[in-house]
């Protein structure tokens, strides 16, 4: 299997608003540091980013015949036992942060500063389909046609394919830039000034260890 078509459509969306009410005295910082965690807190799942994909997964295979006569081995293609299928694809991903765990180990602050490490962005692979008004395939008279549980195989390792190819993505990326965007005024109502804030991952965070959750999946 390969694609040969393989496009993202990015685009930013805030599912959600976590600012709530303005606080009273939101020019002073509290010397209670719980307050601020709760109030991130109640950010829970947020989702910051959403892709599109559009994938068309192909599939060949021949029919040969192979064997060995005196000691030398044959493998021959079947000239009309041939399929060939193209399944157009699209998935949707969501990048978002879980900040149901957020504590206190994700705050570094002095009299002026603060720095929110955000926990580990998340991504979660919210559905995926055939369009199978495009598929097209093209069968040798010596073949059956592709079954619906073949396509549905083809279907799941095209999941596979996308899942995989997330880390060449700059989900992670955007899922800080849109969440620090979000995080910014939560921190403005503590009395902290814009340039005094900064948001950042964990130093060892990498493409390749963001968690991806397929929903579409029925063996979760």
């Amino acid at each position: 299997m390969r694609a040969v078509l393989f496009y993202i459509l990015a685009c930013f969306v805030l599912a959600v608003s976590c600012t709530g009410d303005r606080m009273e005295g939101s020019t002073t910082k509290p010397d209670s540091l719980p307050i601020l965690i709760t109030k991130i807190q109640t950010c829970s799942r947020l989702y910051t980013t959403e892709y599109h994909v559009h994938k068309i997964i192909t599939h060949d295979d021949e029919l040969t015949f192979n064997g060995t006569v005196f000691g030398h081995s044959f493998n021959w293609k079947i000239p009309a036992g041939s399929r060939k299928v193209a399944i157009p694809m699209y998935a949707t991903l969501k990048g978002f942060i879980d900040f149901s765990g957020f504590s206190a180990d994700n705050v570094i602050r002095d009299s002026t500063h603060i720095e929110i490490i955000l926990p580990d962005p998340q991504v979660l692979l919210t559905s995926s389909q055939i369009d199978h008004q495009r598929v097209v395939d093209r069968v040798a008279f010596l073949r059956s046609r592709f079954s619906d549980q073949e396509l549905s195989n083809f279907e799941r390792q095209g999941r596979q394919s996308i899942i995989e190819s997330i880390p060449k993505l700059d989900i992670h990326e955007r899922t800080r830039a849109s969440a620090a965007r979000l995080l910014v005024p939560i921190l403005k109502q503590f009395g902290y000034r814009e340039e005094d804030i900064t948001i950042s991952f964990r130093k060892a965070l990498t493409p390749d260890s963001i968690h991806v959750i397929d929903r579409t999946d029925s063996s979760l």
